[in-house]
């Protein structure tokens, strides 16, 4: 084998791992949900951390376990491993998996793996996987497509990235028929054998270029998802819709916010259509679509698609559609106060998903900043200028952006958190939410009424905060917190 799965297919029968060292490369928690499986495999499961408060965790489930240093030590141990279970944020070259190629290891993905447990009828008949990636929208979509298989009535799940690991939802009672599975490029990359019953690429913008060393590395793994029996892809989208060329799927259908051609979804009038598995059929008023605007009908019709792709009623789409809630930090109004809205979009996590949330207000005071990962910050600042009321700046990389609006909008004043040459320091949580809080105040004295205070960051958060949930929480909690009379006092007059 490769150092990663055999992409030309699986083999079903896993009793070749029974009384074999597995070794599971990390130990959060996709490591951790793969431990129990390969137990009750009969695999003899040995997880290797750098961090030794993780693998209590894993010494808790029954696995051996081993500090990564002491493993990389002792290389002949590792060269008799049978199989190496990673983690989806490892990169091939990463110490242990670099290792383990070089002895010849095959390393599979906690994806892969579950995917050869599934199609092994390990848990109960195999599944069929209805797989949603793209750089943004994902969990979107995939939360939608749960909705809609709710109300079809069929026993489902929405695992994967999205949070539950697929493991876990395998193992569910009752056993699912269909999973509704977000996955990221790193899970995909680690994943060669995924052929779902159907799989949309939503979009492609530049994202983790770091990890997969360009653009081509990162669009290769995102065209996996589109190898299963029917590729969904976003057609407005020019690298997503390359990908309808070079996919492997029995059929290819596309989505666009126009008039869908046959084979295609889209929208006529006020409705979402479906032309492709049917004649131009209504599903729902554009209306009844939450989040509203263009970035939530694309989800929605992306799920659209993928529901219809396995038989699902157009009754069922629209009433999942119609009694779809959207998750927290996904473009949530926290507040309105003398007619200045405060909006949590801290899962707009790079400049593509910053993007929608920027263009559906008039008038912004921007809040923006952490990691870019490589991804280019000018584009979007020119799209946006118009807009922006003010901008301030947090994170490791708040300078690029801060830099990038004052050559693009250099009559929009730019305040940078925290001040000084402490740039590249990485923040304690604490420290984050004072920060936050201070960037907050700073946004409702700038604002005007008739304004949206957005944190829309286009960049990760983990140089400053625990993840984007706590990134939103902490500024909801200090949009709360302010007093009415220092909201839409805006400085200076409205340009």
């Amino acid at each position: 084998m490769s150092e990663t799965a055999d992409a030309t297919g699986y083999d079903e029968d896993l009793t070749w791992l029974r009384g074999r060292t597995v070794l599971v490369a990390g130990a959060r928690v996709s490591g951790l949900a793969t431990v129990q499986p390969l137990l009750e495999l009969g695999a003899d499961v040995l997880v290797t951390d750098s961090d030794p408060g993780a693998l209590d965790n894993a010494r808790a489930l029954g696995a051996g376990v081993v500090l990564q240093d002491e493993l990389l030590a002792d290389t002949d141990r590792i060269g008799a491993i049978a199989l190496v279970v990673t983690s989806p944020g490892l990169r091939a070259d990463s110490p242990v998996l670099a290792e383990a190629a070089n002895h010849g290891v095959p390393i599979w993905g906690d994806v892969e793996l579950s995917w050869r447990i599934d199609r092994a009828g390990i848990y109960g008949p195999p599944t069929r996987w209805l797989v949603v990636t793209g750089t943004n929208g994902k969990t979107t979509t995939t939360s939608m497509l749960a909705s809609i298989l709710k109300s079809a009535g069929i026993d489902s799940v929405a695992c994967g990235n999205i949070g539950l690991p697929i493991l876990d939802a395998l193992r569910l009672s009752p056993h699912p028929r269909v999973l509704a599975v977000e996955l990221s490029s790193f899970q995909l990359f680690w994943a060669p054998s995924v052929r779902p019953a159907a799989g949309a690429v939503l979009n492609i913008a530049e994202d983790h270029l770091d990890w997969h060393g360009g653009m081509d590395g990162y669009i290769e793994s995102k065209a996996r998802a589109l190898n299963g029996d029917i590729a969904v892809v976003g057609l407005d989208d020019a690298r997503a819709a390359a990908l309808s060329a070079t996919s492997t799927a029995d059929r290819v259908i596309g989505f666009r916010l126009s008039e869908p051609a046959a084979g295609e979804f889209g929208i006529i009038g006020d409705f979402l259509v479906d032309n492709a598995f049917a004649d131009r059929e209504q599903i729902v008023p554009v209306s009844a679509v939450v989040p509203a605007g263009p970035a939530g009908w694309m989800n929605a019709l992306a799920a659209s698609a993928l529901a219809r792709a396995i038989g699902v009623g157009a009754d069922h789409v629209a009433d999942g559609i119609r009694t779809y809630q959207v998750g927290p930090h996904r473009g949530a109004v926290v507040r309105t106060t003398n007619e200045v809205t405060f909006v949590d979009d801290s899962k707009a996590t790079n400049p593509h998903a910053a993007r929608s949330s920027l263009l559906a207000y008039p008038r912004v005071v921007w809040i923006a900043g952490g990691l870019l990962k490589g991804a280019a910050i000018d584009e979007l600042v020119v799209e946006i200028a118009p807009r922006l009321v003010a901008a301030l700046v947090i994170g490791r990389d708040g300078t690029q952006i801060a830099e990038a609006v004052a050559r693009h909008a250099p009559d929009v004043p730019v305040v940078r958190y925290p001040a000084g040459d402490d740039a590249d320091v990485t923040h304690v949580a604490e420290d984050a939410d004072v920060v936050m809080r201070a960037v907050v105040q700073e946004a409702a004295r700038r604002a005007h009424p008739g304004d949206t205070v957005l944190l829309a960051p286009a960049a990760a958060s983990l140089d400053m905060f625990v993840d984007y949930g706590h990134r939103g929480r902490s500024f909801a909690e200090a949009v709360v917190d302010l007093d009415a009379a220092d909201i839409g006092n805006a400085i200076g007059p409205v340009s």
